[in-house]
């Protein structure tokens, strides 16, 4: 958790950013779509020594604060045993029980229904479209001759 270094009652203004730096409190104005980049402030002096094993920030009460710093990153998993030896040769055995394993093969008998379908629909749409044209070119032959 954090801690109070310095008891400063920094009042914020809502447009900038306060932060900490060499022991003082600044402020910048934030970055805004079409406004220049502000120049950093000076608002308070602090009067404290800085440690590295802490980040120092501006708390809501407007106080100096501080919290143990993450060295690291985030923490790893615990390996099981520690022996150099036996872990290339589990590994070793893992990849050739990987190897040995063959893919589980997909059931073609919907594939092949589905491919059946395809062309019948295919066809009886070629013939519908053709019995069609010809209908209508025959109609209109007939509706020309009755009109002579």
């Amino acid at each position: 958790m954090a801690e109070k270094v310095a008891k400063l009652s920094v009042s914020r203004e809502k447009d900038f950013m306060y932060y900490v730096k060499d022991g003082a409190v600044w402020k910048v104005q934030r970055k805004q779509p079409g406004v220049q980049k502000g120049k950093p402030e000076k608002v308070v002096d602090g009067n404290f020594q800085m440690d590295t094993d802490f980040i120092y920030f501006v708390d809501k009460d407007g106080d100096v604060s501080r919290a143990k710093r993450a060295v690291g990153g985030q923490k790893r998993k615990k390996k099981g045993k520690t022996g150099s030896s036996s872990a290339p040769a589990a590994r070793k055995a893992a990849k050739s029980s990987k190897a040995a394993k063959k893919p589980a093969r997909k059931p073609a008998a919907k594939s092949a229904v589905k491919s059946a379908k395809k062309p019948v629909k295919k066809a009886a749409k070629k013939v519908a479209k053709a019995v069609n044209k010809k209908a209508a070119k025959g109609g209109n032959k007939k509706a020309k001759k009755k009109g002579r």
